[in-house]
Order: C-alpha cells, then structure tokens, then sequence
C-alpha cells in the first residue's frame, strides 16, 4: 500500500512546540518510572535481591517494549481514519499508559511491578511510535536536525521532570499518576494542536492487498537496507552501553560511591540527573542546527558517541562523589549531541518514507532491545568484578558502537 499525502505545511514553531512538550512527557515516564520509583518499589519488595529483581524486570518489561513499538508503528501506518494515522494511536496508548501506571502504584510485590510495568511499556510503546513518525511525517528534510535537537532537550529536560517526580513520591501513588497524566495531557495537545492528515488528504493506493500477518513479517525488511542497519547497530550499542550504568545508578550510588553527608542515594541521582541534563541541553542545542547547517551527521555520531563512552572511565579512576558530577557533566554532552544528531541521521537513512512509523518502530527495536539486555549484562559484569568491571565493559561495547557509524554512505 502507497500512501501520498497532501503535507500540508504545519506551522513548524508550533509543530516543534508540541513534540517538545509530548517527548518531555514520555521519557519523563521512562527516567522517573523506569528508574527510582520502579527499583524502590523493587527494594521496598525484597531488599535482599534488588540488584536481581531489578535486572529482571527491566529485562522483561523491556521485551514488551521491543515488540510492542514496530507492532505500533505498523499499525499507525495502516491507519486511515477520520481521525488520522496517528491521532488513534497517540490518545489510545497514553490512556492505556495512564491506567497501567495507577496500578503499577499500588503494587507492592515484584510479580505485579513486573507486570503492571510490563503492560505500562506496551501502552508507552504504542503511543511512541505515533508520535516518533510525526517528524518523517511533516518535518521537511532540511530541518529533521533541528527537530532531533528539539527531542533531544525534550529528553534531557525530562530526565530532570521524571528523577524530580519520582523522588518526591517515593513510595506514594501519586508520582505515578502525575507522570502518566502528563502522557494523556501531551496526546490531547497533539490531537487538538497539529495537523494529522485525514482520509481525502492522501491518496491510498494499494499496490498489493497484504494480511496484518504479513505486515508485521515485513518488520526486518528495513534491515536489509545497508545504511539503516549500520544506525540499527549503532544506537543498540549506544543505548547498551548507556543502560548498563544508568539503570544501576541508585544502586551506584548507595552500593559504590561514598555519599556527602545529608545526601541520600535518590537524592543524588536527582542531583546527578540535573548535572546530566544541564550540559546535555546545551550539547543538544548546538549540536542539531550546527549538523544541519554543515551537513555533517555522521562526524557528530562518532565524536559524540566516543565522549559517551569515554566518559564511563571517570567513574573508574574516581569513585567518588565528585568524579560522579564529572561523569554526569561529560556523559551529558557526550549523549546530548549523540542523540540530537542521530535522530536526524536515523531519518535521512530510512528505506522508505510510507514506511516510516514501521521502520521507526524496527529501529526502536535499538532503543528497547538493549534495556532489556542491559540490566542482565549489567548484573553478569558487576557479579564478575563488580562497578569497576561494568565501567570498562560500558566503554568497550561504546567506543564499538562510534566505529559503526564509519560504513553509513548516503549520509554525510
């Protein structure tokens, strides 16, 4: 099926308004529910075993974030509503998100955080994929820089909004429910605010009549793709390098590095969090417009992703408190411009623009796949040799994945 849209020319201010407010929302689930509130509630469960329970329900809750993604964007694509493409899927995932995460508030065994988690990543993964096909949809291609750069902050700033939340109710309901209203609140702004076209705005040509079957079993057909399967790589060592560390931070911090006085663990990955996002905003903010106006994507890739991975060795010659806030500091630049410059290099590489929600959703697949991977990997390396054995693995898996970003072509 060809879909050709009529793009009617959004108001790109207000469009990048928009996105800005809905990806704060999200990874502000993602930091605040996905870190200290679901690994306190974790603790708060079984103290003895956090480190394993906490592996083991961001591995498996991650799978659910995996499949669901590419399943969403699948769907969204297929979508020809008088309500839009992804108007649907953006307002169903957000509510379903929202009703998970009340209950994942009450759970105080770790079989119902799993689960209750689980189905909370489903509902995000949906409502991600929606709005992650906004930007193929209506940016044009000489601004996907600048609308990387606008999701980049979204994150970082959520990364503050999300850790600030959570440890002001820890152990309440309430963070949970302020986070996940934010989601709906970002879906109504969308829905009501910007422009998703409507049946009689495009043209549905339909090439070959295909099952839903045989649409997800086009999922890996992206990968097939040289350019859009070296990024594929790329972003799933990034984020595993990433996660490794940043899902054990708590446990950093309260296991490993000897905190101030009158600094608690959660406190700190606040404090951290806050360092993190200042220097990541400001790389974010330079780093899309400069990459757009040389059009050099895949030298800013490398660079950044090398800092990233370099900046994991602080940890490892300084366990302290201060080499923390260095960390933070230099991880923060390093990722900032890393995925400001990604995102738009992700959008130049895609195979094929009517596709663009599934194949998003396939290279989600590098986004989700390594959380789900991180927390066991993370486990086996500090079983190993501990923190400081995990600090070297991080570096290692992302100095390799810079080098992935060399045998991109059509991408300067």
């Amino acid at each position: 099926m060809t879909v050709r849209t009529s793009r009617p020319g959004p108001r790109k201010a207000g469009l990048f308004g928009l996105l800005f407010l809905a990806n704060t929302a999200m990874f502000a689930v993602y930091f605040g529910v996905g870190g200290p509130l679901v690994q306190s509630a974790i603790e708060a469960a079984d103290p003895v075993n956090k480190v394993s329970n906490a592996g083991m329900v961001a591995g498996i809750s991650a799978i659910f974030a995996t499949l669901f993604n590419p399943i969403g964007g699948a769907l969204s694509d297929r979508t020809h509503s008088r309500f839009g493409r992804r108007n649907p899927w953006l307002l169903g995932g957000a509510l379903g998100a929202f009703a998970a995460l009340w209950f994942l508030g009450t759970a105080s065994s770790v079989v119902v955080i799993l689960v209750t988690w689980s189905i909370a990543q489903a509902m995000m993964n949906l409502f991600q994929a929606a709005l992650t096909a906004i930007v193929p949809d209506r940016v044009p291609r000489e601004l996907r820089g600048t609308a990387s750069a606008v999701a980049g902050v979204a994150t970082s700033v959520a990364a503050i909004v999300g850790t600030q939340i959570a440890a002001a109710y820890i152990g309440s309901v309430a963070g949970y429910l302020l986070l996940g209203a934010g989601v709906v609140a970002s879906a109504v702004l969308l829905v009501l605010f910007s422009r998703d076209p409507r049946p009689g705005e495009y043209e549905i040509v339909v090439k070959e009549r295909r099952s839903p079957l045989a649409a997800l079993a086009d999922f890996g057909s992206a990968l097939k793709h040289r350019d859009f399967m070296w990024v594929f790589v790329g972003r799933a060592l990034m984020n595993l390098s990433y996660f490794m560390v940043l899902m054990f931070q708590l446990y950093i911090l309260q296991d490993y590095i000897a905190l101030p006085s009158g600094v608690t663990a959660v406190g700190g990955v606040a404090t951290l969090t806050m360092v993190n996002t200042g220097t990541s905003v400001v790389a974010t903010l330079i780093g899309g417009p400069l990459a757009d106006k040389l059009q050099r994507y895949r030298l800013f890739v490398f660079v950044s992703s090398a800092v990233t991975g370099l900046a994991m060795l602080i940890l490892l010659l300084s366990p302290t408190w201060t080499g923390m806030m260095i960390f933070a500091a230099v991880n923060g630049v390093g990722f900032g411009a890393y995925y400001a410059v990604d995102t738009a290099l992700v959008t130049l590489v895609l195979p094929n623009p009517e596709n663009a929600a599934r194949d998003l959703g396939v290279l989600n697949v590098a986004n989700a796949g390594p959380q789900m991977i991180a927390p066991l990997a993370a486990a086996f390396f500090i079983g190993l040799g501990g923190y400081p054995t995990l600090f070297i693995a991080s570096v290692v898996v992302a100095i390799v994945g810079a080098l992935t970003v060399l045998p991109v072509r059509s991408v300067r």
